[in-house]
């Protein structure tokens, strides 16, 4: 028999309707590969749809905030007897099975096929070169997107590279897939779409070259070549296209979308349904109770809130029981115990019920937790991207300048607080920015490759349960393995 790869054969798309944003039109149609896309609208359909998975649940690590939990920002929330099976994530005991592995690898895979079907399509439709240009390096920016997801969290992955690729697909080795397509199709991004200024207000969401630039970046902070992350961050902040909000709580606040400090953003709108346009990852961390917001998956862990200390980001970022915000009470679940306490310890408190503020937005019912835009690169971390590459590449004192940039920001009117960083002392400097990074993009995913790639989480997960040598990747689902017979092979130790 042989082995093969499953893959979506069904294209979900957006019909726009001209002025609104195009990420918050929902899918009114399904469309085949068949003989599509053979037309303009069908391009933009298309590429409109790549975008598109971007909004599926299982886009955000399989649905849940796993790569939180997993991390020292968060914990499993919602009440003791509810999604069980995540305990595992705060204590590193998954395994292949769980779902969440097999959702998120399918869901990246399916985006993958989509642009396929746009690169595929596209370069044979007779439409205005420069536009049919730039579907491509947008689909070709996904594309990247998606793989550099794959790999990071899986390592080694099958590389599929068409619409119609071999029935038989091992893994293929993770710096194949960084060297032929993910790096490739960032500059290609980088040398064919617009600037952020270029675009109009409806199409604010679609990539641009900072974005490009900015996951490039990313990618190569990852990989340790400071060098290349340091100039593409570099890039960013010298094109004169981003800033900082001047007020850190208006990152994520749902009236302000699309701020001078976002350069990747997913939009959505206020409607309990995907294909209505919602996005139900902020849905999923939601106050649970009353109001009635969502699950609180994702409790902020007490180590976060100690870890604060009196960074008034804290205010911003964790949503507290008695808290009034917005004229909205938070009062919680009754079915939740206000404080958890250690059962090895019953003097250490483990967790206090509270949820994640950035992804909270005024409303008494989840649907409106589903019109949150959920952040992917924010200005910030592109100037910490900077900050650390500048240290590591011998250039402390440069690194000061965009480390203090976000720590002056965070102290906001209060000069008591996040003064500036003068020490040039490299390993002394290291260790502030990641923990910088810790508290700016706190509850944003950030966190858990953040400690892997520094070489610290062994030291810092370590008590949780993180073993190093295995838990720097995540298993490889097992219906991948199964359904290709075994040709694709376990990641070690699992």
């Amino acid at each position: 028999m042989k082995r093969k790869i499953i893959f979506p054969i069904i294209l979900l798309v957006f019909l726009g309707t001209g002025c609104e944003d195009f990420l918050d039109n929902p899918p009114r149609g399904y469309l085949t590969t068949g003989s599509f896309p053979t037309t303009k609208e069908d391009a933009r359909l298309a590429t409109n749809g790549v975008y598109n998975t971007m909004r599926i649940w299982n886009f955000h690590a399989g649905g849940f905030p796993i790569l939180d939990i997993m991390s020292d920002e968060a914990r499993k929330g919602s009440n003791p007897g509810d999604g069980t099976f995540l305990k595992a994530y705060n204590n590193f005991t998954f395994g292949p099975t769980e779902g969440s592995f097999n959702r998120w690898w399918s869901t990246l895979y399916q985006g993958i096929r989509r642009a396929h079907i746009v690169m595929e399509g596209i370069p044979s439709i007779d439409m205005d070169k420069n536009l049919k240009t730039r579907y491509m390096a947008e689909t070709r920016f996904l594309r990247a997107l998606f793989y550099a997801r794959l790999v990071r969290a899986f390592g080694d992955v099958p590389k599929v590279t068409s619409t119609d690729p071999p029935t038989s697909l091992p893994r293929a080795p993770k710096e194949e897939i960084y060297e032929e397509i993910i790096i490739p199709d960032l500059e290609f991004a980088i040398e064919n779409l617009p600037l952020r200024s270029e675009y109009s207000s409806a199409d604010l969401g679609r990539a641009t070259k900072g974005a490009a630039k900015g996951i490039l970046a990313k990618v190569y902070l990852f990989r340790g070549n400071m060098e290349k992350a340091k100039q593409y961050a570099l890039e960013v902040i010298n094109s004169g296209q981003y800033s900082l909000n001047p007020e850190f709580s208006d990152i994520f606040n749902e009236d302000h979308p699309f701020g001078p400090g976002s350069l990747l953003e997913i939009g959505a709108v206020p409607e309990s349904d995907y294909f209505r346009g919602g996005n139900q990852y902020a849905n999923t961390w939601g106050v649970r109770g009353e109001p009635n917001l969502g699950w609180g998956f994702g409790r902020p862990s007490y180590d976060l809130i100690e870890d604060f200390g009196d960074d008034p980001r804290m205010d911003k970022t964790i949503l507290f029981l008695g808290e009034t915000i917005e004229g909205i009470t938070i009062q919680g679940d009754a079915n939740t115990p206000d404080t958890t306490y250690s059962d090895e310890n019953p003097d250490e408190i483990l967790e206090v019920e509270c949820y994640n503020q950035k992804t909270f937005t005024p409303g008494d019912e989840p649907r409106y937790t589903w019109g949150v835009n959920r952040k992917i690169l924010r200005y910030a971390d592109v100037l910490l991207m900077a900050a650390e590459a500048l240290n590591e590449t011998g250039e402390s004192g440069q690194a000061l300048e965009y480390l203090n940039m976000v720590r002056e920001r965070a102290r906001g009117d209060n000069p008591d607080v996040l003064p500036d960083i003068t020490t040039t002392n490299q390993e002394e400097l290291r260790d502030i920015i990641i923990e910088e990074r810790h508290r700016e993009l706190a509850l944003e995913a950030h966190r858990y490759w953040d400690l892997v790639r520094t070489g610290k989480a062994a030291e810092v997960l370590g008590p949780y349960g993180f073993e190093e040598g295995k838990h720097e990747l995540l298993p490889i689902p097992q219906n991948a393995i199964d359904m290709s017979e075994g040709l694709i092979e376990q990641n070690p130790n699992y």
